[in-house]
């Protein structure tokens, strides 16, 4: 039996998508945020990051999302249904699977870490220079980094459906948190086709019976 260590709200939550596109039995250990939102100390023994999702399949202990899709892909998914054929399509899933946390995430998570400066426990005489420090970073790179990268997923998405081609794809599951978190944080309101994906991909059966199985999910910081 496949198991799923899920924490609520977190990235646990496409691989729980991805086993009901999938259709797979599992079986999910739930773990609930910290007040601190940190994970709980708990999960450092399935894993010792400490941090969701963890999957355990056949003696195997595997972490980090992206890894987890293409295991479960390649290991269940044999009439390629959540995987491109055609070569062109193939470069692109295999790109925007490793685009979502390698190059889009890291600039939604600084966005977040530096707009919370001027509320971190800190004295409250030292708030002010937080506050300032994290809205100069902010306008001086992150927003224009951001602003640059949502331009380019909505001009992608103009040409295409989906990340990977005209079929969805374990692409579009892997960017379903960052994309969140770009129309959450991003600042950015013209963005009809991320909107478009978005409420395509939030409509699928699977994505509606994994948030079933999940509980609610929304992005930490919100």
């Amino acid at each position: 039996m496949i198991i799923v260590h899920h924490l609520n709200n977190s990235r646990s939550q496409r691989v729980l998508w991805m086993l009901e596109e999938l259709e797979l039995p599992y079986q999910i250990v739930h773990y609930q945020r910290e007040p601190s939102m940190f994970a709980p100390a708990s999960l450092k023994k399935v894993h010792p990051l400490g941090k969701s999702p963890v999957l355990e399949d056949n003696g195997s202990v595997i972490a980090e999302s992206g890894a987890i899709l293409e295991y479960l892909q390649e290991t269940y998914d044999t009439e390629s249904r959540l995987k491109p054929l055609a070569a062109q399509d193939r470069l692109e899933y295999r790109f925007w699977l490793h685009y979502a946390e390698g190059s889009l995430m890291p600039l939604l998570l600084m966005k977040l870490v530096f707009a919370g400066l001027g509320k971190a426990p800190v004295p409250w005489l030292l708030r002010p220079i937080g506050n300032l420090l994290g809205q100069g970073v902010q306008t001086a790179y992150l927003n224009k980094q951001i602003l640059t990268h949502a331009r380019f997923i909505e001009e992608h998405l103009g040409k295409t459906p989906w990340f990977a081609g005209q079929a969805f794809s374990a692409a579009d599951i892997q960017m379903i948190f960052p994309v969140i978190a770009l129309l959450t944080r991003g600042g950015i309101s013209d963005l009809p086709n991320l909107q478009t994906w978005l409420k395509n991909a939030q409509s699928r059966p699977a994505w509606q019976r994994a948030i079933q199985q999940g509980g609610p999910f929304g992005i930490p910081g919100d």
